[in-house]
């Protein structure tokens, strides 16, 4: 098994797929509010599959990955 590290992604689990990306960016703790991640997604701070996302209702289904402020975290369930 390898270490973690930082370029590896964080796993988070939701309950429901699927999720929107401004309540994914809060919920998996990149953002401490919803407003920052509708802030940080409207300015383009945030990449989805390694591309940038602006849609802060897009809906994120298992295996997604979110990155921003150099940390990325995917959508488990």
């Amino acid at each position: 098994m390898t270490q973690p590290n930082s370029s590896e992604p964080r796993y988070v689990v939701v309950t429901q797929t699927p999720i929107e990306l401004c309540q994914f960016l809060k919920f998996g703790g990149l953002t401490d509010s919803g407003g920052k991640a509708k802030q940080a997604i409207s300015d383009g701070q945030v990449l989805l599959n390694g591309a940038v996302e602006t849609r802060k209702g897009k809906k994120l289904a298992a295996g997604d990955r979110v990155t921003f402020a150099g940390q990325t975290i995917m959508v488990a369930n």
